[in-house]
């Protein structure tokens, strides 16, 4: 899952394997495509907004296309490993011509479904494996024919996932104070949360500074503080184990902002 512009969604089906050996592996990510996910050995815990989602292996997932997430991957003795697929808009635009699909109705579940395991998924996910180091044009049209073989075999064992397939609507328009309050931890652009709250970049900050009374990048800096703060100073924990899941990628500047906002470093605690 990388963290990429809706723009530029991959128009190609994709097939990863990972492999970590050594250490926990965190990170955040934008998933562009709709994502099926089997774990073959260690853990994933995984954030969407403030709620956390943890998987172990054996497990198959699916992750709903447009979502902001943060994760951990934690390997075991022989490291984490998984096969994402990821199911691009361009495949499932073919599908649904082709047999006339469309979405009944629109999906109000889950952004991400832990799916019941079948003989089916179970002699896809062996289906892959000759294909992990293959390359070349050849091997681009398999990967497209195993992503559209995925296709069927979700409509066929989790019918309910026509509704997400095969909406392929841009965010609507929703609650900005909600999102905002669940998501400012994701340190991503203004435009970003504009598209993800169904807004242009314009009628975002409109709205944005009409609700809050202030600009977007002041209004995420301060947040990130206020929680920056709480943990410090309240929970006891070191700036660098927590500038990055409040928001900073960077460490210095993390520091220099939260003392021009709080009067000290943020090594040092306030004791009243």
């Amino acid at each position: 899952m990388k963290n990429k512009h809706p723009s530029q969604s991959e128009t190609q089906p994709r097939i990863l394997f990972n492999h970590y050996a050594d250490g926990n592996v965190e990170g955040e990510a934008f998933v562009c495509d709709h994502i099926f996910s089997y774990i073959i050995s260690g853990t994933h815990d995984i954030w969407v907004g403030d709620q956390l989602y943890s998987f172990k292996a054996g497990d198959y997932r699916f992750f709903r296309r447009n979502q902001l997430t943060r994760y951990v991957k934690k390997p075991s003795g022989e490291g984490f490993r998984s096969i994402a697929v990821h199911i691009d808009q361009g495949t499932l635009k073919e599908i649904a011509n082709e047999y006339t699909y469309s979405s009944p109705s629109t999906y109000n579940g889950p952004d991400v479904l832990l799916l019941k395991p079948n003989q089916y998924l179970h002699h896809y996910i062996d289906s892959l494996t000759p294909y992990f180091n293959a390359t070349g044009e050849r091997f681009e049209k398999i990967k497209q024919l195993k992503a559209r073989e995925l296709v069927h075999l979700l409509l066929e064992t989790n019918p309910q996932l026509k509704q997400v397939l095969f909406d392929f609507n841009n965010p609507g328009k929703i609650d900005l104070q909600a999102f905002m309050n669940k998501h400012y931890r994701y340190n991503v652009s203004v435009d970003r949360f504009a598209y993800l709250t169904g807004r242009s970049l314009s009628g975002f900050k409109r709205d944005f500074e009409k609700l809050f009374q202030t600009t977007p990048g002041k209004w995420l800096v301060w947040k990130r503080l206020q929680e920056a703060h709480y943990l410090i100073e309240e929970k006891g924990k070191r700036p660098s184990d927590i500038y990055l899941d409040v928001g900073f990628n960077d460490l210095s500047h993390f520091s220099f902002a939260y003392k021009k906002a709080f009067g000290n470093a943020p090594t040092k605690k306030n004791r009243h």
